[in-house]
């Protein structure tokens, strides 16, 4: 019954496709003038502050005329971003660590979201079904585990997860799906195992899956998910720019976290999750300030997971 739903929230941890528009009437906002930007953002939970910080006019207040443009999924927004399609986007660390990695010219200018850092109550997890063998992260060795790319975020805490219960990640069988089909990959029994975030851990809780493991708590503490970017080439042409949208939405995370109802509320204005299956999901935090540790911890491990080949200089991709 939520497929319609699912299908609209389907990259939540994916980079985002390129959309149609850009920047216009480039004024300096300093200069008491109005910046239009483009911000790449996919219709998930994660991004609900921003759509709050818009309705309380922190980005107006800041000479900022925000439009934002949404995509299902796909691996393009970083080149859009760097070609000046999209003046910010909206990524999770470990593609933006490789993107880094790889020469794009990137930087990230505010922070996105986080995990609560509490086992048994975050937005994300590795589920079973509820008669499964496995009992915790050591028992994925041998399983075959979906996650929604491969070699990406979800590898990586997973294999965390597995280290941390003294397991071999190295034997974990890792296969693609798209999130709203691993409900039903997990009750036929396709899958042994998945990593989900939501809003299908309610889904899947819903239909009596049960976790195994909290990736995310066990990568890092109170781990950084996700940031808002631009490139190189944009903030060195509008720091003024740049700071501003920063500073907006560091006041859109601080008004979310005081605001838990009106960010359930938010959310159906740009999503087609239910109504009532919002008010039960868990959600993930909001912090203002970078977790630099945490950057750091997803740094070491695409190094250890083989996504890249040295450590990313932090220096030249955080604030």
């Amino acid at each position: 019954m939520f497929r319609r739903a699912l299908a609209a929230i389907a990259g939540t941890m994916l980079l985002l496709a390129p959309a149609c528009g850009g920047g216009g009437d480039e004024d300096a906002a300093g200069d008491g003038g109005t910046t239009t930007v483009t911000v790449g953002v996919i219709p998930i939970v994660d991004v609900a502050p921003i759509y709050l910080g818009d309705q309380q006019g922190f980005f107006e207040e800041r000479g900022i005329d925000l439009q934002m443009e949404t995509a299902q999924g796909g691996a393009a927004l970083l080149p859009g971003v760097t070609s000046g399609q999209f003046q910010f986007g909206f990524s999770n660390v470990t593609s933006l660590l490789i993107a880094q990695n790889q020469g794009l010219g990137i930087q990230v200018v505010a922070n996105g979201n986080n995990s609560t850092g509490q086992e048994g109550a975050d937005f994300g997890a590795v589920v079973v079904p509820e008669d499964s063998p496995i009992q915790d992260a050591a028992d994925l060795e041998g399983a075959t585990v979906a996650v929604n790319t491969l070699e990406n975020i979800g590898t990586t805490t997973v294999n965390a997860s597995v280290r941390e219960a003294g397991g071999d990640p190295s034997q974990v069988e890792y296969t693609e799906l798209e999130l709203p089909d691993m409900p039903a990959a997990l009750s036929a029994g396709r899958v042994d195992a998945a990593w989900v975030v939501e809003p299908f851990l309610t889904i899947t809780a819903q239909e009596n899956a049960r976790p195994v493991a909290w990736n995310f708590v066990d990568t890092a503490p109170d781990l950084m998910i996700a940031a808002y970017f631009t490139s190189d080439e944009y903030a060195e042409q509008n720091p003024d720019v740049v700071e501003a949208f920063a500073a907006a939405v560091e006041e859109s995370l601080q008004y979310a976290r005081e605001n838990e109802d009106e960010i359930r509320e938010v959310v159906p204005t740009y999503t087609e999750i239910d109504e009532n299956l919002i008010q039960e999901l868990t959600l993930p935090v909001w912090p203002s300030e970078i977790n630099r540790d945490a950057v750091e911890t997803l740094n070491e491990l695409a190094v250890e997971d083989g996504l890249i080949e040295e450590p990313v200089d932090l220096d030249q991709l955080l604030p």
